[in-house]
């Protein structure tokens, strides 16, 4: 973050100042006053079951040189600074906007039912081929973590890369209201949420709010296979991506190679690109799409976008390929596991080449599917040619039987068989539920 004076803060919250130097520095923003840094300036937010109030003195003795309020504390430290504002929230939301309104670079918001995560990360790695590139980390994608990114944005940055979520109708305008965007992205409109906003319509609405705070000049890309975003009109330009004929960046010749991910060609009306995706699964064609539309908008070449989409790694243990010696591949998706993404991760591992060996855990809060779904697992991968099965855990030992594999009661004994079993030249898939912390086992196998 590059420093400002707190009488920019003020103005910038609609804040007074009630003590300290119009001209002391900010160089940091926290809202955690366990971590907040030496001479940050503290916003203690408001949750349901807490109130950062409650720690600002706790946040100044750690070194924070002031703090936002709107409560009152008992006694003003001496040495730090109070601006009172009405609502630490919405003045973190507008010293972001503010902030955020500082940088005349790039900016991409990304929303989506799902794969907003994984398209954020396609596209930051596309756009580092050539521009220094701001990105939200994990999926701090909501109104605490939106400002705390684009608080992160410094001179040195030439484009950034937002991910905005949302479990209601408005967030995403809230959100669009500080990211401005000059690229605006939708993933898809599927169910999530639709508890909330009552339908797929209530959904679409939603999601399309993105557009609010478009540029006057800027450009959406949009999922081309989606009917309800081939519903969207806008006065901006519009590129949409996928198999479909009308797509602007339109996918052909896809190619699924397990594990080993995806291949595929993306023509646009520039050029030609034949993408290698290293990330199994052939949802990545969206996501891979998508960074087409956008690198080539903002300024990219062939080699560099499909220099950029190579180089894609997904964020956490989900889908994650590690190549380790001798040829081996790991799937490592033992972020959680339930039947339908058990299923999927079980076909992306019997299109691989080589010996196939999975090691599944325990699928946790099935209820009175427990049996039943273990057993079904356990069977698909039978059918599925899998070559060996080592299943942990007592609710996988139903798996084990369905698939004629071994089964054992814990990961420590079972990893004299899996590093047995994990030879020259195979592909082998880690998963279960987070409960069974599998990462344990890749931590093992990638020493």
């Amino acid at each position: 973050m590059k420093a400002f004076h707190i009488a920019d803060l003020a103005a910038a919250v609609g804040g007074v100042i009630l003590s300290g130097d119009p001209n002391t520095l900010v160089t940091s923003v926290g809202t955690d006053s366990r971590t907040v840094g030496e001479g940050a300036l503290f916003l203690p937010i408001v949750g349901e079951k807490f109130d950062g109030h409650d720690f600002i003195d706790q946040a100044l003795a750690a070194g924070a040189s002031g703090c936002l309020c709107a409560k009152m504390p008992d006694n003003l430290l001496p040495g730090k600074y109070y601006i009172r504002v009405g609502d630490t929230l919405l003045a973190y939301k507008a010293l972001a906007s503010w902030y955020r309104g500082q940088f005349d670079i790039p900016v991409v918001q990304v929303t989506g039912s799902v794969g907003k995560t994984t398209t954020k990360e396609m596209l930051a790695s596309v756009l580092s081929q050539r521009y220094r590139t701001l990105w939200t980390e994990a999926n701090y994608n909501n109104e605490i973590g939106t400002p705390m990114t684009l608080l992160r944005l410094e001179d040195t940055h030439e484009a950034a890369v937002i991910e905005t979520g949302m479990d209601r109708a408005g967030q995403i305008r809230y959100l669009g209201e500080m990211v401005r965007p000059t690229v605006a992205v939708i993933t898809n409109i599927g169910d999530m949420h639709i508890e909330y906003l009552g339908s797929r319509e209530g959904i679409f609405r939603a999601k399309c709010e993105i557009f609010e705070n478009l540029a006057a000049d800027g450009l959406a890309v949009l999922n081309g296979d989606d009917e309800w975003l081939d519903r969207v009109e806008l006065p901006q330009r519009i590129v949409r991506a996928g198999r479909s004929g009308h797509c602007g960046a339109r996918v052909s010749d896809v190619q699924d190679h397990g594990i080993d991910g995806v291949s595929c060609v993306v023509t646009t009306e520039r050029a030609r690109y034949e993408l290698d995706i290293p990330s199994p699964g052939g949802h990545m064609i969206y996501p891979a799409s998508t960074a087409v539309a956008v690198g080539e908008a903002l300024g990219l070449g062939v080699e560099e976008i499909v220099r950029g989409v190579a180089a894609y790694e997904p964020s956490g243990a989900r889908m994650r390929v590690l190549r380790l010696s001798g040829g081996r591949r790991l799937l490592d998706d033992c972020y959680n596991a339930g039947p339908q993404s058990m299923r999927a991760a079980l076909e992306v591992l019997a299109k691989s080449e080589g010996a196939t060996l999975a090691v599944l855990g325990d699928m946790a809060e099935l209820g009175e599917l427990t049996v039943s779904a273990h057993r079904e697992i356990g069977a698909l991968a039978r059918e599925l040619g899998i070559g060996t099965v080592i299943a942990v855990g007592e609710r996988a030992r139903e798996l084990a039987d369905a698939a004629g594999g071994r089964w054992f009661a814990t990961t420590d004994e079972a990893m004299d068989a899996i590093r047995a079993a994990f030879a020259p030249g195979t592909a082998m898939l880690v998963k279960a539920s987070h409960s069974m912390h599998f990462e344990r086992i890749t931590e093992e196998l990638t020493k």
